[in-house]
């Protein structure tokens, strides 16, 4: 067993960043807080994305369709499909993405 704080996790701005493979798991996630209109460009991945949104609002936008998803919402995007999100609520939002990979392999868009 192994317990790893958040706060030891590789971070950005905003959010924590889970590897699965430098832990010895079959799973990588991102713990993410944003604001309104903040979010990442348009990517994609080899693989499913599963968002979980804890607190707040998210708006995704999925291969041109955009859906806001609120606070106990979980969203699943195809593998290859071309998504983005961003906070839509007055407050932080706060999600865990999850990949069911033990890396991240994204390819932005553009």
């Amino acid at each position: 067993m192994k317990v790893i704080p958040l706060s030891a996790l590789r971070r950005s701005e905003r959010a924590a960043v889970f590897r699965g493979g430098e832990h010895g798991a079959q799973v990588s996630f991102f713990v993410v807080t944003v604001r309104r209109g903040e979010g990442p460009e348009p990517h994609r991945h080899p693989y499913e994305e599963t968002f979980v949104v804890l607190e707040g609002a998210s708006a995704f936008t999925v291969e041109g369709e955009t859906l806001e998803v609120s606070a106990g919402s979980v969203v699943v995007v195809p593998a290859g499909a071309l998504h983005s999100f961003e906070g839509a609520a007055d407050g932080v939002t706060l999600q865990v993405n999850i990949l069911p990979s033990p890396e991240i392999l994204t390819e932005f868009a553009g």
